[in-house]
Order: C-alpha cells, then sequence, then structure tokens
C-alpha cells in the first residue's frame, strides 16, 4: 500500500512547479517545461494527476514516473484503472468514452504493471517552500485543516474520493481555504485561467485541450511561470 501522504523537503538548489493534468500529452509538457527553462538537475515537477487517458502518449507514463525530478499524486483516471486491472465494477463504455480505450485494450499483464505504478502514487503531497507548506491533492482536500488530512485518508473512502473527485469547491465557489497550509494546489476541473479560492489554486488550464496550455505554477511565489524568451 502506497503512502497516503508524502512530505519533500525545502528545494535549496532550484524551483518547486506544479502542473495541472496531463492525460498522456507528455511531448507538450516537455515543451511547456522547456519554455519555462526548466532544469531537471536542479528543479522538480509536481503533477496533480490524472497523467493518463485521453491523449495519445499515455503509455510514456511509467518513463515519467520514473524520473527523479517527477512527483505526482494520484488522479481519478489513475483510480480507474486501479479499479479496471483489479476487475472491479467500472463502466467500460464510459471509461473508453472518457480516455480509456489504450488501457482496456492493453494486455492483462500490461495492465497490472500500471495499475501496480499507480497504486503506489500518493493522495497528497506537501511541499516546504520558503514562504510556507504548499500541498498538493488531484481534486480537492477532504479536510478543512490539513493536519487532519492522514488521518481522514485513513479511515474514510469518502475522503479519499474526495481528494480524488470532487469539484464542489470550485463548483461552488467556496473560498474558506484549507487551514495548515500557504496554498494548496489542484487540478480535475479544466479553466480558462487559474482560479484562486481562498488559499487553493486550480491550476488545469488544459493542457490536454486543442485549445488549452499548461500552467506551470512556481510552488515559491506561487505565480504562473511565463515563457523564456
Amino acid at each position: 500500500m502506497s503512502a497516503l501522504l508524502v512530505r519533500h523537503e525545502p528545494n535549496r538548489h532550484g524551483r518547486d512547479i506544479a502542473v495541472g493534468d496531463i492525460h498522456g500529452h507528455f511531448t507538450r509538457l516537455r515543451a511547456a517545461l522547456d519554455r519555462a527553462g526548466f532544469d531537471p538537475a536542479t528543479d522538480r515537477l509536481f503533477s496533480v494527476g490524472d497523467l493518463v487517458d485521453r491523449g495519445p502518449e499515455s503509455e510514456q507514463v511509467l518513463d515519467w514516473l520514473a524520473l527523479p525530478w517527477f512527483h505526482a499524486v494520484r488522479g481519478n483516471h489513475e483510480d480507474i484503472a486501479i479499479r479496471y486491472a483489479k476487475g472491479n465494477p467500472v463502466d467500460q463504455t464510459s471509461y473508453i468514452a472518457n480516455g480509456g480505450a489504450w488501457f482496456v485494450t492493453l494486455p492483462l499483464a500490461r495492465r497490472r504493471v500500471y495499475a501496480e505504478a499507480f497504486a503506489c502514487l500518493p493522495l497528497a503531497r506537501e511541499i516546504e517552500t520558503p514562504a510556507g507548506r504548499v500541498g498538493i491533492v488531484h481534486a480537492d482536500s477532504p479536510v478543512r485543516d490539513w493536519s487532519r488530512l492522514t488521518w481522514s485518508l485513513r479511515l474514510w473512502r469518502a475522503a479519499r474520493d474526495r481528494a480524488m473527485w470532487s469539484r464542489d469547491r470550485l463548483q461552488g465557489e467556496n473560498a474558506s481555504g484549507v487551514a495548515g497550509l500557504r496554498a494548496l494546489v489542484v487540478g480535475h476541473t479544466p479553466v480558462d485561467d487559474p482560479v484562486v479560492l481562498g488559499n487553493v489554486h486550480h491550476i488545469d488550464t488544459g493542457g490536454w485541450m486543442p485549445d488549452g496550455r499548461f500552467t506551470l505554477l512556481d510552488l515559491a511565489t506561487l505565480q504562473a511561470i511565463p515563457p523564456m524568451g
């Protein structure tokens, strides 16, 4: 079983950057990182999850998960893949419609390899920055106070589902925030531009969509990194 929450010490040599949903578009992501001057020798990239489905390069995800500077949390699309590989009830028609055809058509043994890698992803990460602690989950924090997160995730399936699936905060324009953090960074729901509600930053600006882009959020400044040049 994976850790529910992984903690990261400050990066004293480079930048810590968060990116929204990737959805099998790793070439586009690489281009965005290049434009931002990302240095894999010193910088770290934190993904809000949904690494796969919808895009043409989902099978590259294992290569990315092996990179020492790439740190992801589990999104709802990884959650679906895990359940599908285990034979748990999944609406296959809906899964395929939402980009899961690549996974459904893999040989059983290969599906299990991906599912095991996804199951190793934590549901949350927290990163120490010079200005304070930043949390990352895919969709939303299931608790109002971050100090209660691990307890909640361990005990309640509903809390784990909220971390990976909830859209309530954004849809309800809930600006109450999450105590115990400088900021929480999430994806899951596409937005035209980053949206900040309280201290919760929604950064899935559709880098996987034809007219979207990847937002690369500097965790030290909580500002999007502009392209170089």
